[in-house]
């Protein structure tokens, strides 16, 4: 019986580890654009820290004493060794910036669901969970033919499940029935 407990504790540890590492590389990797929202600390300078900001339609940021930097398809280490790079250049000695995304552009579905349109990007949001937050099915929907079109490649069109995950920027349409 100790045995089994502890073999499911250690499973349980290591997928926890597991799922924290891959939403570690997630976050390192995904790449800003228009419409998400960061947040910027520049440690004991609260003058120079930002408390959520848009990235604007150009993709860039106005940031206090560098001005405007554009910040669009950049990941949040990149931005942050950007900032100290230029704070670095005649401003301060040792600047420590830290960067997070505070809000995420949106996602957008469309075709057989109640109510289409732009909704938040929420972590681990499913097709089935976007479904349901765009109040569900029509009656007409098929719940088998379901496209996404991803921010990064938008001429690729690709068939999904309910079960695949969306990401910001996304868009999802759902086809009707033809039964």
């Amino acid at each position: 019986m100790k045995l089994t407990k502890l073999i499911f504790t250690l499973s349980m540890s290591i997928m926890m580890f597991l799922s924290f590492n891959t939403y570690a590389e997630e976050t390192d990797n995904y790449k800003v654009s228009t419409d998400d929202e960061i947040s910027i600390t520049v440690f004991n300078e609260p003058d120079l820290s930002i408390n959520k900001t848009k990235i604007g339609a150009n993709g860039s940021i106005s940031v206090p004493l560098i001005g405007q930097i554009d910040v669009k398809g950049l990941s949040v280490p990149e931005i942050e060794s950007k900032i100290t790079a230029l704070l670095l250049d005649g401003y301060l000695k040792k600047p420590n910036v830290s960067v997070t995304i505070t809000e995420y552009r949106p996602f957008y579905i469309n075709g057989e669901v109640k109510k289409p349109g732009s909704y938040p990007y929420r972590k681990g949001l499913t097709i089935e969970k976007a479904i349901t937050l765009a109040g569900g099915f029509t009656e007409r929907a098929s719940k088998s033919a379901i496209s996404l079109v991803g921010e990064v490649d938008k001429r690729f069109v690709k068939a999904v499940s309910l079960k695949d995950t969306v990401k910001p920027g996304d868009v999802i349409t759902i086809s009707e029935s033809f039964f």
